[in-house]
């Protein structure tokens, strides 16, 4: 079966002779006599194509394009007409038809227009389902946690978030930030459009500069073209501007400017540029006493903060561990396609009472490490980290310095020898890991 057409057509007779050449095609018809008619199967059918005439008895068949699109805008709409008009084609596309065509001139015409058609609609449903599960993904429903400080930070991003008002997300480095800006745009009037994110401290000001704004050819030594800048990348969406205590003065002066007047100008240019984007701002610094020291625009600063959502550090938030510990479990455990293994009590709370200066991060990372080196159906408490035994009693005569020699192994031989990845693994620099190596005498075989 190709798909379902729509046929709307105050002709019975024409509306049963292209039923019947359509269907020899494999596909599945529908008839309407008008266009309420039409719109009531619409929406009860799961239609992919209407061929429409345009003189209907109950409405314009050129102006039912918008409607039928209003319902379904996967939906790919042919015009049919017994006397054609350029200003009625020319409206038909505009208002999203796939094309429009004079009767008589359609027999050879048909058939080929609606695979065409039948393959947009497809793409655009395969689009649409794509972006439902991004938005999905990126809902506040995916944010995992029952505790207090969390649930008030949730509540005060719904209410922003079906605004275009700007946000300054503040907590520690790997609370979450930019998953709440996700939300907070995927829960948004601009969900459908880009969500951009750019980390201001990953850049020199002139890079960064060049990174927000664009440039044009020969604005410096390498432009050989012009480029756009993340502004015009997220228009009509929204950009995350992660770390931005991190921007130098003098492009704040400028941000000033984007966030008053949604214009500016690329570098190298002369001309301003309008946008049209919503800015979200993150960051761990005290932006507050930056602005009242100088070390950050205190007018930008005012300008960012109308709408302020802290997040809390893991450690204000112990009863959300164990979910959180779950959750990532079974992510990894699935990714190295095998069961999760089971938590227990001793780990979860030895996890509970973890300092977790890395916040949600750090966890997600230790949490990496266990389902790497878990051997058996449970966890066990040997494969944490050495750092988590440092200041608890050493229970069973762990001896840590075998502890964390063992722990080395096994991620050596899951990443097969690869020290950068290894070392990434593990939390520590490659410099300390080839001295770990050193000092306990290592096999990498």
């Amino acid at each position: 079966m190709n798909g379902m057409v729509l046929i709307i057509d105050d002709e019975k007779k024409i509306c049963s002779l292209l039923s019947r050449i359509i269907e020899l095609e494999g596909f599945k018809t529908l008839q309407a006599n008008t266009g309420k008619e039409g719109l009531k199967l619409l929406k009860s059918n799961d239609v992919s194509i209407v061929i429409s005439d345009v003189k209907l008895p109950d409405v314009n068949g050129v102006a039912l394009v918008k409607d039928i699109k209003a319902i379904k805008p996967y939906v790919e709409i042919i015009n049919l007409t017994a006397y054609g008009t350029i200003a009625d084609g020319v409206l038909a596309i505009k208002n999203g038809a796939f094309d429009y065509l004079v009767k008589g001139d359609d027999n050879d015409k048909i058939i080929p227009l609606l695979y065409k058609a039948m393959d947009k609609s497809n793409l655009q449903r395969r689009v649409s389902d794509l972006e439902n599960k991004i938005a999905k993904k990126h809902s506040f429903e995916t944010i995992i946690g029952q505790s207090k400080a969390l649930k008030e930070a949730i509540d005060l991003a719904k209410k922003v978030s079906t605004t275009d008002t700007t946000v300054l997300l503040l907590g520690e480095t790997g609370t979450g930030k930019e998953v709440f800006a996700q939300s907070i745009h995927y829960e948004s009037p601009r969900a459908a459009k880009p969500f951009v994110a750019l980390n201001c401290s990953g850049f020199s000001p002139d890079l960064l500069e060049s990174e927000l704004f664009g440039y044009k050819a020969g604005a410096f030594t390498g432009a050989n073209k012009d480029k756009k800048g993340l502004l015009e990348e997220a228009n009509g969406g929204t950009l995350l501007l992660d770390e931005i205590g991190e921007m130098n003065l003098d492009l704040q002066a400028k941000l000033l400017r984007v966030l008053e007047s949604q214009t500016f100008i690329k570098v190298g240019d002369t001309h301003t540029q309008q946008v049209n984007v919503r800015i979200l701002a993150a960051t761990n610094k005290d932006l507050k006493a930056d602005a009242n020291s100088g070390k950050f625009r205190s007018d930008l600063y005012y300008r960012l903060s109308v709408f302020t959502i802290t997040l809390p550090p893991l450690r204000d938030r112990k009863a959300d561990i164990p979910a959180l510990a779950k959750h990532y479990l079974k992510e990894f455990a699935d990714k190295v396609n095998r069961s999760a293994p089971k938590m227990d009590d001793k780990i979860l709370s030895i996890l509970s009472d973890h300092s977790w200066k890395g916040n949600i991060r750090e966890l997600k990372n230790v949490i990496e490490r266990l389902v790497i080196l878990s051997d058996g159906s449970t966890l066990s408490a040997t494969a944490l980290p050495p750092e988590f035994f440092e200041f608890a009693p050493i229970e069973n005569n762990y001896n840590l310095q075998q502890i964390e020699k063992q722990h080395i192994q096994k991620v050596l031989i899951h990443t097969k020898g690869n020290k950068t990845e290894t070392s990434r693994l593990l939390g520590i620099g490659l410099t300390t890991l080839y001295r770990k190596i050193e000092e306990y005498q290592i096999r990498e075989a």
